[in-house]
């Protein structure tokens, strides 16, 4: 990262737990102002969702020609495991082809969610590439499953399900994957850095059981203004 700002920020909780809503508020910021009060440059945002999405489609496709289906089954879920690891090391490709683009100034922001039944984030912070991990923070945003389930109800748009801000997972799904999830045994040892191998990871935790990120506004740019202030003294070049 440079002297100002944070190279990565990876953003990640619960599906609806309000990460899409924390970075359309910060694209919607002036450069100077996201800069000077959350240490984050132009956004690159890298998110699975939109590759997941993409899989979904293609099966649906060769479904509907008779042919075999790549990725999932008729379920929708995948048909390996390991599919969910490529998806991370997707995004660190991303990562990799904007950076070759000589993108000085920029921030890249990883985001995904991830459950204990296929792994949990554990499984896919070693997905991650060195040069990631070692120029990374996290910020988890927490809420309990059941706020989770009532945010993905309130936010489907069945005109637009391939939305970033609109799509909803069906209840069964949302359960199966996603209400176990690893965080809390991940960050258990420190409360302020986990360890992937050898890298210890800056952490903070936005606290959004009470929805700060839906109406957005004044008070989400405060509570994110102090995660990134805290991530940024936890940093070698902040502390």
């Amino acid at each position: 990262m440079s002297s100002l700002i944070f190279d990565t920020l990876i953003l990640i909780g619960r599906p609806a737990s309000g990460k899409s809503e924390i970075i359309d508020y910060l694209s919607s910021l002036d450069s100077e102002d996201r800069r000077r009060r959350f240490h984050l440059g132009e956004l690159f945002v890298t998110d699975d969702f939109p590759m997941l999405w993409t899989w979904f489609e293609e099966d649906k496709l060769l479904s509907d020609m008779g042919k075999p289906r790549l990725h999932t089954d008729e379920q929708g879920y995948f048909k390996q495991d390991y599919l969910w690891d490529l998806l991370v090391r997707r995004l660190c490709l991303e990562y990799e082809k904007h950076r070759a683009e000589g993108s000085e100034g920029s921030t890249v922001v990883i985001e995904f969610s991830r459950g204990c039944s296929h792994g949990g984030y554990a499984r896919a912070f070693r997905q991650l590439s060195t040069r990631i991990l070692e120029s990374a923070v996290v910020l988890y945003v927490n809420v309990s499953f059941q706020e989770s389930m009532r945010k993905n109800r309130r936010r489907f748009n069945p005109q637009a399900p391939h939305s970033i801000l609109e799509h909803s997972l069906p209840e069964e799904k949302m359960r199966r994957l996603y209400e176990m999830d690893d965080w809390s045994k991940l960050s258990a040892k420190d409360s302020h850095f986990f360890s992937v191998g050898n890298t210890q990871i800056p952490y903070t935790v936005f606290e959004n059981e009470e929805d700060y990120t839906t109406a957005g506004g004044a008070e989400l740019g405060r509570r994110l203004s102090l995660c990134c202030e805290q991530l940024w003294r936890l940093t070698a070049f902040g502390g």
